[in-house]
């Protein structure tokens, strides 16, 4: 009988070291929305989606880790993004003018037209300040909005399935947002491959109460960039001289200066 108890007590004491406190339970959630993403709001099968698209693209890890971004937009400018660090970089060779900010300090930065700094008259630097992070908002989302789809202020719908204007059998979201970017009436119409689940198409609302988009466009040709997917080719118009990189590149650190 003493022995009987002996081995009671000591299973006791080993089920109880060998069960998990609360604390100890890791999160299932490996792709945790943005503060102010509007959950409540949102179907749980968009979100679902939605995960399985950041899932595709590399996977939530590989899209934090990502430190540089460069890319030309459309022809017209190249931008130069730091995620670490909120600094951008942006050459606009038309104008002979380089903008260089913090889109998380919109008071930091500074502005070079024709190589001469224009930044001693605060007015113009504050101008040019604006039109930057405008450009970087407008510039970045072509490039990785899905990345972005679970972003502060988005609500997700899911709409149904339909196909691409070229045949991909696709889940269709809907995005629209509160409050936030410099268009938060737009709405976006956006198709995720069922097979893939990479973004194929999206459709583009001016307002969110429109029922005809104004325009739409593919996403084409993903390719590897350092751990992630992205995609350059938007039909008509393309994203180029796309690259990611772990170490900033002396001639990228020169442009990325701010002081």
């Amino acid at each position: 009988m003493r022995t009987f108890l002996l081995v009671l007590s000591l299973s006791y004491l080993i089920a109880c070291q060998n069960t998990p406190t609360e604390t100890t339970i890791p999160s299932t959630d490996t792709n945790p929305a943005a503060e102010g993403f509007n959950a409540a709001a949102s179907d749980a099968k968009a979100i679902e989606i939605a995960d399985q698209v950041m899932e595709a693209m590399g996977g939530r890890a590989a899209w934090d880790n990502t430190r540089l971004l460069t890319w030309n937009f459309f022809g017209r400018r190249t931008l130069t993004w730091n995620k670490h660090t909120g600094d951008v970089s942006i050459q606009i060779p038309e104008k002979e003018l380089d903008i260089r900010l913090n889109v998380q300090d919109t008071l930091k930065g500074k502005v070079l037209k024709a190589g001469e700094n224009i930044g001693t008259n605060p007015d113009t630097l504050t101008k040019y300040l604006a039109q930057g992070r405008s450009i970087w908002i407008n510039d970045s989302y072509w490039l990785v909005m899905p990345f972005k789809l679970k972003d502060s202020g988005v609500t997700l719908k899911y709409i149904g399935q339909d196909t691409t204007a070229i045949g991909f059998p696709s889940d269709v979201l809907s995005l629209t947002f509160d409050g936030v970017g410099d268009t938060p009436d737009n709405k976006y119409h956006v198709y995720v491959d069922t097979s893939d689940h990479l973004v194929k198409q999206w459709d583009f609302y001016r307002n969110a109460q429109d029922t005809a988009a104004g325009f739409f466009t593919p996403w084409a040709d993903y390719e590897p960039h350092g751990d992630i997917l992205l995609s350059g080719n938007r039909g008509r118009a393309q994203l180029s001289e796309i690259a990611v990189y772990d170490e900033i590149p002396d001639s990228i650190a020169i442009r990325m200066d701010l002081e």
